[in-house]
């Protein structure tokens, strides 16, 4: 990317617009009954999902003009920088790997855990539409916009951190809202944060691919929903040390095999 336009970007404008947007929508979600929505996803969350858009779209215009604004949202389906297809298996199967990892510690420290595999088939289409537009929605702002000049620099892990601190404390309304507490919280955050390192490693590793992010990301929340549970058993929620511990190892082996400054270097080639 031309470094000029590098230079025009501010990710903290970005991150304050994207906060300001927010607050409104948080503010109202605590005065709304948001039980019986699908996925018990509440509306203003889904609404909130679009402000990384919004910020990323008028800061490029601000910057850029409207080519900006259309170079931008071309990138969502970029998927021809992604020059090594071998990349489609970390993109495709580690959100699946590691919510099997998950379920296998789960098993094995005999944690109470449903042996509910009815997973329902004909959901996954609609699941995979609905995240796929809010993870282009956060992607626009956080990799399109965001990530480039952070990378510049702060470096591959520290732009990493730096975005996802912000992205998992912007999730902090909604969990607060469902009554987690403090340590919960902690879980999340670190997680969060994990999965940030997974999909920079990713964009970095895919020509810089939007697309990837977007993909890789939706995946990572459709398997959520789909992973087994019962009406009594919900192991995502309940046993955050482990389903996040196991992102948070994923990040580190990612870190420790590609290299902190790029994320692109893997140790052994």
């Amino acid at each position: 990317m031309n470094n000029s336009k590098l230079e025009n970007r501010s990710p903290l404008k970005f991150f304050l617009l994207v906060y300001g947007l927010s607050i409104p929508l948080w503010i109202i979600e605590t005065r709304i009954d948001v039980k019986g929505l699908p996925l018990d996803i509440p509306i203003t969350d889904i609404l909130a999902a679009f402000t990384p858009l919004i910020a990323a779209s008028i800061l490029t215009y601000k910057e850029e003009g409207y080519i900006g604004i259309s170079n931008l949202f071309k990138r969502v389906l970029d998927f021809s920088r992604i020059t090594k297809k071998i990349w489609y298996l970390p993109i495709a199967l580690l959100p699946f790997l590691m919510y099997l990892l998950i379920y296998i510690v789960i098993h094995l420290i005999g944690l109470p855990l449903t042996t509910n595999f009815d997973v329902p088939f004909l959901s996954i289409p609609f699941l995979f539409c609905l995240f796929f537009i809010g993870a282009v929605a956060e992607e626009i702002g956080y990799m399109g916009y965001a990530i480039a000049p952070m990378q510049e620099r702060f470096g591959a892990l520290s732009a990493s951190i730096l975005i996802g601190i912000p992205w998992a404390v912007w999730h902090y309304p909604s969990i607060i809202q469902q009554g987690h507490k403090l340590t919960w919280i902690a879980w999340a955050t670190l997680g969060t944060v994990a999965v940030r390192v997974l999909i920079v490693w990713i964009y970095n590793n895919t020509g810089e691919s939007l697309f990837a992010c977007i993909l890789f990301h939706t995946l990572l929340n459709v398997g959520r929903p789909l992973f087994p549970r019962d009406g009594i058993h919900n192991p995502l929620v309940d046993y955050p040390e482990v389903h996040y511990s196991i992102m948070a190892i994923t990040a580190v082996i990612v870190v420790f095999l590609w290299g902190s400054n790029t994320l692109n270097r893997y140790r052994y080639t």
